[in-house]
């Protein structure tokens, strides 16, 4: 493979495995902070409705919140809203004079970062009960529509990166000629317009769970127009717009000016810079107002660094795949002073990345402990290898790009080097001056020494350039590159992560509102002793399910959905990992039911339950099942 197609292809091998590195699923970033009635709760009256606290504040629709009586029928009294002007509680009233029972509670809200979760609890009313309510184990996400809302979503990342990027390597790098570059900048134009329009459409059947064949339902586009996520979307279309008049005119007024021995396009006028950097900000704010950046704590910061974060990484990856493209299509030299300029802003573009990472990742973890206790903070440790991999072959890269300067007189010849090997070196004068090229460095790219007839004085031909050390360079900075799609693709997984901050403030709540509040542990358990009518189940209710002294009442339901009476029902419970137990809960008949309101249990956990119902003289069943014990 030729050196300018190899470069090719490693842009389009960093731009695929971009998209497919963020096109897994997403995991929501609020958790349920607290519900009243809690759950498994056993109420002695009827509530008058269900209230929902999270982490975070949520999005709702009228049906957010689906109350389920035993018999699987609908008891909501009106529309879910958010209680008290809360943005994280919601509320639904519901109807007056409930019957005694289990009632199934079934959510489904979106995230302040537009990630749609869902879930389901019980309580009961007087006693539990068997219920049928049917409630659907299916994830949050449509798998499909899912997985095309993520592809769309991350296309528009690398698209925004390759506008953004290549008119600001125009604008600041000023090559000889932009025409090589106006192809890459209405691909990145175009690209961003379609996939912004394809979010729009599958925002509603990605918040609601449904299939991609609902996309053009009026109900879910309307809801999508009137959120935030939507006014986002609405917005980069207008900005886009907006870009597209700038970038019309700005061919316009530069096409054929140039200046200087090295042919460079004219510095552009503040007030196109002005222009271009208001669009470019407008564009980054429609990612930070829809995503993670608008949730949790210190948002304005977050904001502005997610804004930065996402300009500092459009400006490096588009500038480079700019560069890429000048070198391969352009027949004009590429000027000393054009590659020191953009090492500058490459180097500038870097820092930004850096100090906004460290920030983001501070406000995503919290704490010291969420580090290793967390998801996310073991992801951001393989991160954090993996960028210091990314700075080792960056090194590699400086010191063969010395060794290559060093064999070299100083030639007219198209140059780059590589934003590790020389971020922030150079200066804007030519190749000819003062040996100024050994500054801004030869090509270590795919496309070095090539394009160039004209030779220095009292020389026929360029001096030769040791083959093995520009192999060397070129491997170093194709270590570079692999080493930068992997961070990337570790990015992607990171921004679909649980904060570790938000995963230790949940469990800290769900702990505090299982010490607030008694709560039942209800287990329905199916069995069979193998003879005529020796099937059922067996309903055990533990109460409260936490450690110390707890109650436990058993129930047979028999084959005809009623309550039937066996000669025995035995229950113990172990905890293997602390070599605890059987406990015997010695249950006695107390007519009707078997139970007790004796049985200690000393640690919380994970335990065994095992369930032993007889039915005759010689006939029994044993079936076990785990049970969690709080605190």
């Amino acid at each position: 493979m030729s050196a300018p197609r190899r470069a090719v292809a490693l842009v389009a091998l960093l731009g695929t495995l971009f998209l497919l590195g963020g096109a897994a699923s997403v995991s929501a970033h609020s958790a349920v902070r607290e519900t009243t009635p809690g759950e498994g709760t056993v109420l002695k009256s009827a509530p008058k409705q269900v209230t929902m606290t999270f982490t975070e504040s949520v999005g709702i629709t009228d049906d957010s919140l689906r109350v389920l009586s035993p018999e699987n029928r609908r008891v909501n009294a009106g529309d879910t809203e958010h209680a008290s002007g809360r943005s994280d509680s919601v509320r639904v009233p519901l109807d007056d004079g409930l019957a005694d029972g289990t009632y199934t509670v079934a959510w489904r809200v979106v995230s302040a970062d537009s990630h749609p979760i869902s879930g389901a609890f019980t309580f009961s009313i007087g006693k539990p009960s068997e219920t049928t309510a049917s409630v659907s184990a299916e994830p949050a996400v449509n798998p499909a529509s899912g997985a095309l809302y993520d592809i769309a979503r991350y296309a528009a990342y690398a698209a925004v990166a390759l506008l953004i990027g290549a008119a600001t390597f125009v604008l600041v790098c000023r090559p000889a000629s932009a025409e090589p570059l106006r192809g890459l900048v209405r691909a990145g134009w175009w690209v961003l317009v379609a996939t912004t329009a394809a979010l729009l459409l599958f925002r509603g059947p990605y918040e609601r769970g449904t299939g991609p064949f609902t996309l053009l339902d009026p109900e879910l586009i309307e809801n999508t127009l009137t959120s935030r996520p939507g006014w986002a979307l609405l917005a980069r279309l207008a900005l886009l717009a907006g870009a597209a008049v700038f970038l019309v005119r700005l061919g316009r007024g530069a096409a054929a000016e140039t200046e200087g021995p090295e042919k460079e396009q004219v510095r552009p006028k503040p007030v196109v810079l002005a222009v271009g950097g208001v669009l470019a900000v407008g564009l980054a704010g429609t990612w930070a107002a829809a995503e993670h950046a608008s949730a949790g704590i210190q948002v304005p910061l977050a904001m502005t660094s997610s804004m930065l974060h996402l300009l500092a990484m459009a400006v490096w990856l588009g500038g480079l795949a700019a560069l890429l493209t000048t070198l391969h299509r352009s027949e004009a030299l590429l000027s000393a002073a054009s590659v020191a300029r953009f090492s500058r802003l490459a180097f500038a573009s870097v820092a930004v990345l850096v100090l906004t990472g460290v920030y983001q990742s501070w406000r995503g973890l919290g704490s010291w402990d969420a580090v290793f206790d967390t998801s996310y903070g073991r992801i951001l440790v393989v991160k954090v290898c993996a960028v210091v991999l990314l700075l080792a072959a960056a090194g590699f890269s400086r010191r063969w790009t010395s060794r290559l300067t060093d064999a070299e007189e100083p030639l007219r010849v198209p140059v780059l080097e590589t934003v590790g090997a020389r971020a922030g070196g150079g200066d804007d004068s030519g190749p000819g001056a003062g040996g100024s090229s050994g500054d801004a460095g030869e090509s270590t790219s795919a496309a070095a020494g090539d394009g160039s007839d004209e030779k220095p004085e009292n020389e026929s031909e360029p001096t030769s350039v040791p083959g093995a050390r520009r192999g060397a360079l070129r491997r170093s900075v194709l270590a570079e590159v692999v080493v930068g799609v992997v961070v990337l693709v570790i990015t992607t997984v990171l921004t679909g992560t649980q904060p570790g901050r938000a995963e230790i403030e949940t469990a800290a709540a769900e702990e505090t509102a299982a010490a607030g509040q008694r709560t039942a542990s209800t287990t329905l358990i199916p069995f069979d002793v193998g003879t005529p009518g020796g099937q059922g189940k067996v309903q055990i209710v533990l109460e409260p399910g936490r450690v110390g002294e707890n109650t436990v009442e058993a129930v047979v339901i028999g084959p005809d959905g009623g309550i039937a009476t066996v000669p025995e029902i035995r229950l113990s419970f172990t905890l293997a990992s602390q070599k605890i137990g059987p406990i015997d809960a010695g249950l006695t008949n107390k007519g009707g039911y078997w139970g007790t309101s004796s049985l200690n249990l000393p640690i919380p956990g994970t335990w065994t339950m095992k369930v032993t119902i007889r039915t005759s003289d010689i006939d029994q069943v044993s079936e076990s099942r785990r049970v969690k014990i709080l605190r």
